[in-house]
């Protein structure tokens, strides 16, 4: 897995670079098929724009943006974003794997055990 980095407008320091690294893959924890995370930090006069993109397998993609005044906060505000987004999108492809629906298939179970408890 590959993370990128880009700074616009500016610059970060490499303590901030290597935590930047570090968190980011925190996101393959929760998605085994991450292939490429790329976050941009923008400059625009006080202000910081994070963008963080997560490449699903090459044909997904989650982008989560953040404005703020400082980078590494936004940065933590990004990723807290991003986290949220891809336990959902897991969450959401999880749930169309299965044949039926969790309620459904609970209550044919109910149903079946009540009628071999009535045969017997």
């Amino acid at each position: 897995m590959q993370v990128a980095i880009t700074c616009r407008h500016g610059s970060i320091s490499q303590e901030l670079h290597e935590y930047i690294s570090r968190k980011s893959e925190k996101v393959v924890r929760f998605l085994g098929e991450v292939s490429e995370i790329d976050v941009t930090i923008d400059f625009e006069g006080g202000r910081v724009n994070v963008e963080m993109l997560v490449e699903i397998e090459g044909y997904h993609t989650i982008v989560a943006h953040v404005e703020g005044e400082d980078s590494k906060a936004t940065f933590d505000r990004t990723l807290s974003k991003m986290e949220h987004q891809v336990h959902r999108y897991k969450e959401k492809s999880r749930d169309h794997r299965r044949d039926k629906p969790l309620g459904e298939a609970a209550r044919l179970a109910e149903e079946n055990a009540t009628a071999e408890a009535d045969e017997e």
